[in-house]
This record gives structure tokens, sequence and C-alpha cells, in this order.
């Protein structure tokens, strides 16, 4: 039998009136803006499928086909993080929902705005086909995500169809940003149009701008800061505006501020800067924890559990420093999942972005400081490894790592855990784009997809990394399909250490406590007889690489021509051996 060919013809189509249902609602899409749809097939939205395709002609949006609904989500999620703005995804059904549901609790407990279509069988159980749509038919299908989205929906009309999209995309471009779904019933989609409804213009349906600080609170900040002399700058969940980054430089030399930045989010300050100390966890080390006990105010920015972190430097019922807390990120908490963490004790409480809070702090403080002093540029080079031969540690993978890009414009979609502090120099708010948010394995190739996606819409210059576990590598690789259908480019490096390395951890802490051999953590946790194939995994996506690179003479030439695969507009993998262990100390001390 002949081989298939693997070009297909398309169909010009012309774009008239709407005739159906699902034509209103891919209309409706198109006039959001989103240049691409993600979505995994399914019959429940066959009829708005085929409106994208034989309707609007494949084009704003253009269908990204991705291999599994969670990814289709998270690859979202990345364009996200370097956009600041939702993209469309589509999911089948219930069960595309449920497959979809880690995926859209990422995408909440980061913030950051997907918009999610979703559709059922007919809600009338006359029109239902036999078996199938009677199991893909769930009453309160937005129940499943409810908890974790910021709104959901199921139209009953056209008109109620494209009010939702609107009010889906304005909610979940607000800030504190969020993943919204609308629910779509397939009778619905195959209405055959009486009339073309008529709308409102779109322009009428923008999101909100973000609120403007509360004048009382606003003085009371600027007059606690006008005369501080040593205050401490959490920098947390801000936007990819490099306006904001260059008012948060301006705000700390302004002040002569130390400024602290988490590994979970994005980056929001300059390593480089001297004021900058550097990288945390959810532990402060013990520089950290001096800076912030001889600070005499502290800004909170949306940092993530800002109350469990200043619990650690001042306990409950101690004395701390007036607090001024940046957030609105309240208006999002609910009590089936606890992500908003520790209820902080503050001072002062603006309920704003960091972005508009800092510009009228500026503007407040102008004239009641002194001069901001000239800071000269630091730059964070490390030293050559120990050893140019031999195996190859994590600590050794960030420095090479380092010494190669200290050149170049580097975009880390990810970083994996134990991955040291301070290791990269960030100068920009698309240099580092934070972790998951929902701690969801497997997420990490497809945001990195979107990431890549996004950084080329933008015909940007930085190169797009995502240096990933192999769990999360493992989890997730069918999502490389969509990059090489795509021509994505994108250079991903597995820190392979052949283990569910955490939880070695973990096993090794209970057996302790227990007094029981802490030397059987491995079992259970280790990918070994077989190690898997990472590069033909990689491969049989259509994606290729090298590896697995076992030795240090070996790295840097790797990391170099995996650099000019992507530059040539590949995606390609490296996979680097590396033993199961974390690099326990920063690879820069900057808290001093």
């Amino acid at each position: 039998m002949a081989e298939h060919s693997r070009e297909k013809s398309f169909t010009p189509v012309v774009t008239g009136e709407p005739e159906y249902g699902s034509d209103v609602i891919a209309a409706a899409i198109r006039e959001q803006g989103f240049p691409y749809i993600c979505l995994n097939p399914g019959a429940s939205y066959r009829h708005l499928h085929d409106s994208l395709v034989n309707y609007l002609g494949n084009e704003n949006p253009k269908i990204l086909l991705c291999m599994h609904e969670e990814h289709a989500v998270s690859i979202c999620q990345g364009w996200a993080k370097i956009m600041d703005r939702p993209l469309a995804a589509a999911v089948h059904s219930n069960v595309g929902l449920m497959h979809a549901s880690m995926a859209i609790f990422d995408a909440w407990c980061d913030r950051t705005p997907v918009v999610i279509f979703g559709a059922t069988g007919p809600i009338d159980a006359t029109q239902r086909r036999p078996w199938i749509e009677w199991i893909h038919c769930t009453l309160d299908q937005g129940g499943l995500v409810r908890n974790f989205t910021k709104w959901d929906d199921m139209p009953a009309s056209p008109e109620a169809a494209v009010e939702s999209i609107r009010r889906a995309t304005m909610l979940a471009s607000a800030r504190p940003s969020g993943p919204t779904y609308v629910n779509f019933d397939i009778g619905l989609q195959e209405k055959k149009l009486d009339s073309v409804p008529k709308l409102h213009d779109i322009r009428r349906f923008a999101a909100p701008a973000d609120p403007e600080p509360p004048r009382a609170e606003l003085e009371k900040a600027i007059a606690l800061l006008a005369n501080a002399k040593k205050p401490f700058i959490f920098s947390g969940r801000v936007s990819r505006s490099e306006e904001g980054w260059a008012d948060r430089v301006k705000l700390a030399e302004m002040l002569g501020a130390v400024v602290l930045a988490h590994v979970k989010s994005p980056c929001s300050f300059p390593t480089t800067h001297p004021l900058f100390i550097g990288e945390t966890g959810w532990k402060l080390s013990k520089p950290v924890l001096k800076h912030l006990k001889d600070a005499d105010v502290v800004i909170n920015l949306d940092w993530l559990d800002i109350g469990g972190t200043l619990n650690q430097a001042f306990p409950p019922g101690t004395e701390s420093p007036p607090i001024i807390s940046v957030s609105n990120d309240f208006q999002t908490h609910r009590g089936w999942n606890m992500d908003y963490m520790a209820l902080p004790a503050v001072d002062v409480n603006i309920p704003t972005v960091p972005e508009t809070a800092v510009a009228r702090l500026i503007e407040g403080l102008a004239g009641k400081r002194a001069p901001a002093r000239t800071y000269e540029r630091r730059r964070l080079i490390p030293d050559a490894p120990k050893s140019a031969t031999g195996p190859i540690s994590l600590m050794d993978l960030a420095r090479v790592f380092a010494i190669e890009t200290q050149e170049m414009k580097v975009s880390l979609a990810s970083r994996p855990l134990g991955w040291p502090n301070n290791a990269n120099e960030l100068e920009h708010p698309h240099d580092y784009l934070g972790h998951n948010g929902g701690g969801g394995v497997g997420s990490g190739p497809s945001i990195a997809i979107g990431v890549a996606l996004a950084l080329r819409d933008l015909q940007s210059e930085r190169l797009p990394v995502a240096i990933l576990g192999d769990g999360d590598f493992t989890m997730g690789m069918n999502c490389l399909w969509t990059a090489a259908h795509e021509k994505i480019p994108l250079l991903m490096i597995i820190a392979n250490n052949h283990s569910y390395f955490n939880d070695e951890h973990h096993q090794g802490d209970v057996a302790r406590s227990r007094g029981r051999p802490a030397s059987n953590a491995w079992v259970g946790q280790r990918l070994e007889d077989p190690v898997p194939d990472l590069l033909s995994i990689a491969r049989g996506q259509g994606i290729e690489g090298e590896g697995p690179i076992k030795d240090m003479a070996d790295l840097p030439a790797a990391l170099r021509r995996g650099f000019e695969k992507v530059r040539a507009g590949q995606p390609w993998v490296i996979d680097v051996h590396v033993p199961p262990e974390y690099a326990r100390d920063p690879l820069f001390e900057l808290a001093e």
C-alpha cells in the first residue's frame, strides 16, 4: 500500500454571514484576537471545529493541535506568561475537561489568564446518541473546575454565547488573572440561525483597568518610606511590563532598599543590581533573615505566601517593622484550596497590583527623598567547574550553562527542582518565567512550548530554553509533537537524575524519624533498569537532539550545538545525566 502523503491540501473558504450557532461562537472567539486555539479534537465540539476550519478558514485563531488536553491548556499558560494576555484552548466534554483539570489548576495558582472552551453532548436527552453522548453529558460540567477558575458558564443561545465569551476573556484578563471556562451544548452549536444576532461593538468590552491605590493608604505608605533608612522589598508576582520593571528598579534606588525575589515567580528585578540580595525558596537564609530583621519598613509586592515568609523573621506575638502590602490577590480567594496561604499581619494595605502602586509611590516620594545614587551593574559569572572531566553535578550544569550564556539573551521557561539559587543573570522580564504554579509534574515541556511560541510571535531575539527534570519531561513528553509540527524553536535541557528525587527526600525523612533504614529511600523512586531513552522519546515525536551527556568534557560543546540548532529554528533536546541530588548552596551568595 502506498504511503499517504504528508502534504494535505486545504480548500479555501470564504467567510460570509454566520449560518449556525457554532459560526457565531467561532466569530466571537475570533473577535477576541486569539492568534491560536490549542486543542485536542473531540466530538462534543465537532460543530465548532467545523466553524473554526470551514467558516473562519483556520485563521485567527489557527488550530494548534495537541495530543492531550493538559498540554493544550499548559501551552496557553506558557504563552500568557510572555504576553500578559490570554490564549484560547478547547477541551472535549467532561473527559477532556478532567484531563485538562491539572493544567487549569496550575494556571489558577500561577494567576495566569487562559480562556477554555468546552462542550457537552445534548442536554436534551431525547437528542443523545446511544451510550457515548450519555456518558459525555454532565449537568454541571463547569462544577468540575469551578473551585479553580475565575468564572464559568453554559450559555443557551448564540447571543448568550457571545456574551459569555466576552465576559470570560475580560475576567481572565483582569488581575489577579486566571482561567475561565465556557461550555457549549452541542444543540446550541448545531442550531441553524433564523437571523444574524445583533451585537454591541467588541471595543466596549475591554478588561477594566487596575484600580488606583486608596489615597489614605497611599499617603501612609509614602510617610513611612519618606524617612526609611533600611527598607526591604519582597518582589513577587508582577507583569512582564518593561515599564513596571524599570519602576521597581527606580523605587528601590530611590529608597536604597534591598530586594528579594522568589524562585517560583517569574523574574521581577535584575539579579545583577547591587540592591538585589538574591532568590529564595520557602525558607529564608540567615543572611536574608538578617536583612529582613534589620529593616525599618517592609514592602510586599504580591509575594507568594507573604504571611508565612514574614513569620519566619517576626513570629506571632513579636514586634515587626511596619509592613506595606501591595496585592489584590484576595479577590480570588475561596475555601476549596489554600493557595492563598498564611494570612499576613500588615500595617498598610494597598489593594491593587504592584505596577500601579509602585508608580504612585514614586510620584509621591519625589522631593521627599535624597536623589537616588547611581548603581553599577555587577556580573554573575561563575568560575569554571573544578574538574573539566568526569561526572556532571547539578551545580556543574548550572555553572556551565551560566558561562555559556553570559553574552546571550536567553528566556528560561523553567528550572528543575534543586537548581541552585542566584545561578542566572536575569535582566529583563522575559529572562525567567517562573514555576508552573500548582506543582503539576508534566507541565514543564508544554508551558515551555507556549513560551517559545510567544517569543516567536514577538519575533524576539531571545533564545527559549527549558531546563527540565526527567520526570517532568517523561510525563509531558507527547506535547513535543506540537512543537515539531509547528516548528517552534525551543531548547529543552533535561537534568536527568533517573529518579523522582524529591520523594526520595520525603521517604528518607520518614524512615529516619521511625528509626528505619533511610538507605532504602530509592525504592519505588528510581527510573532505572531500564533507564528510559529520552532521546528516542523525543525522536518519536519528531524532535532531534543529543545525549546522554555524561562527562563534563562533552557538556559545553553540546550546549553550544543546542543553541545553534534553536537559532536555526529547530526544537532540540539535550539529555544530561546528573546524580540524584539537589544543589543546596546558591551559586552566588548575594545577601551579605
